[in-house]
């Protein structure tokens, strides 16, 4: 009888299991796990009996400290690492790291290969980057404000695709191409924006050395070199050099992406050649095996094994990488960001006003607000229209202008990378750091709210062209 409750507990476990696989290779549920998380970041951070537990925990010291007696030895490694920083600037490299190789594997074989393909994304990317982070400056010019311009220019590529998704044939599949490419192009270009304007003070003696380790990197794959070990090993070594130089230590994943080769150990003829030997040594260990072993034996597991080698080694290291990380950075990583970065504390109401301008703080909620719902759809579709009229692009095949910036008001969902880019932004020499906070508070609750009006707009907007196209 005791056998009956274990064999429904492993039935329904199983059963668990095949829903969570079912959930998780839906596009859409990526987006449903981070606005969880948005959720409950903004509860831990505002109730009485957690908030205080929630902002210590993100500030907990995790610096090693090593010294000495006679204060010879006196070093902090890393120096100033929070938990906060610690996601911030360590996990948010795997994130970043991924990112860059989607977009290095765009550029080999995907939308962004040939000039044909990239040419209108990248063109409507860079006007969706550019009409928010205007719109920004305008609104901004002369605050305290006016650093946080690069907020409103990203688009959260899990978010605008989850919902292409969920939307179904209402769109045209080459739009759902063009924004997918667009949003990869459009991380590119949020990166090289992170990189150049939200880093710190520049050391160059560091940076030098992180270039030689980098260039060492490329001649080891330019000789042909395809272990990951050997590209993951100097991606740590650079990291500390870019933490300690003042860029962005984020960008460490990004560059590092680069160099993951997309050629596998293998190519299909010594595949063939390698898999027909150990599988007729299989077959021979099964004939000539006279144990009660049941399959695999000792030697069958032996050819299994090499099977196994065989097959992985035949996938190139940048596709086994990026499939291997996509779930820990999908349902770990990113939700593990918005918890620690998108609770808010609610000191002060203006916080949802995202049109309160102050003379001397600025509006970095208004700047960032209206760059998502405004700027991001009308900087891709002119750039889109600008690039079509010069016969640079070609309109995606069976797509309209009304349904083309329906899209791209989709575009206008920032999320993740402009929580990240806001996370860099405002502070600087001589400024209290209560208003830097202040600033930040402010600019995540309009990244959020616009984020959001961006998705409901676009959604509707889709919905509604596709009905008065549907009938003519």
């Amino acid at each position: 009888m005791a056998l009956i409750p274990i064999y429904w507990w492993n039935k329904e476990v199983h059963n668990f299991r095949i829903s969570q696989d079912k959930f998780t290779k839906q596009p859409w549920a990526n987006g449903v796990v981070l606005l969880l998380c948005v959720v409950v970041a903004m509860l831990l951070a505002n109730l009485p009996f957690t908030k205080h537990i929630y902002h210590s925990f993100l500030q907990t010291e995790l610096t090693i400290h090593i010294s000495s007696p006679d204060s010879v030895i006196d070093w902090f490694f890393p120096r100033g690492m929070t938990m906060e920083k610690f996601i911030n600037d360590i996990l948010m490299v795997i994130f970043f790291f991924t990112v860059g190789l989607e977009i290095k594997r765009e550029i080999v074989c995907g939308e962004l290969s040939s000039p044909k393909k990239a040419i209108l994304p990248v063109i409507a990317a860079f006007g969706g980057v550019v009409m928010p982070a205007c719109i920004f400056a305008i609104v901004n010019h002369g605050t305290l404000s006016a650093s946080g311009w690069g907020i409103p220019t990203a688009t959260d590529i899990a978010f605008a695709v989850g919902i292409l998704s969920i939307l179904g044939d209402k769109v045209p599949i080459s739009l759902k191409v063009f924004l997918t490419a667009l949003a990869i192009a459009d991380d590119l270009i949020a990166i090289l924006v992170v990189a150049l304007f939200y880093g710190g003070k520049i050391n160059l003696t560091l940076l030098f050395f992180a270039f030689i380790v980098v260039l060492f990197v490329a001649v080891m794959k330019r000789l042909g070199e395809k272990r990951i070990g050997f590209y993951l090993v100097p991606a740590v070594i650079v990291w500390f050099l870019f933490y300690y130089s003042g860029i962005h230590a984020t960008m460490t994943g990004v560059v590092m992406a680069m160099f993951i080769p997309m050629e596998a150990r293998y190519n299909k003829a010594k595949f063939h050649r390698r898999a027909k030997i150990l599988y007729e040594s299989l077959i021979e260990a099964e004939n000539t095996t006279h144990t009660n072993e049941k399959f695999p034996n000792g030697p069958e597991r032996h050819y299994l094994r090499h099977l196994s080698s065989l097959t992985k080694k035949t996938v190139p290291p940048s596709y086994r990488l990026e499939h291997k990380l996509n779930p820990i950075v999908n349902y770990g990583i990113m939700p593990i960001f918005a918890l620690a970065n998108a609770g808010v504390e609610i000191t002060d109401p203006s916080f949802f006003n995202v049109f309160h301008f102050d003379p001397a703080l600025g509006g970095a909620g208004m700047g960032i607000f209206l760059g998502l719902l405004i700027g991001k759809p009308l900087g891709i579709t002119a750039a889109s229209a600008l690039a079509i009229k010069l016969k640079v692009g070609e309109m995606p095949a069976k797509a309209s202008w009304p349904m083309l910036f329906a899209v791209a008001c989709l575009g206008g969902i920032g999320f993740t990378m402009s929580i990240f880019v806001d996370t860099l932004s405002f502070g600087g020499a001589g400024i209290d750091p209560a208003v830097t906070q202040h600033l930040r508070d402010a600019g995540k609750i309009a990244v959020l709210m616009g984020s959001v009006c961006a998705g409901i707009l676009g959604s509707i907007l889709i919905t509604v062209v596709h009905a008065f196209e549907k009938k003519k």
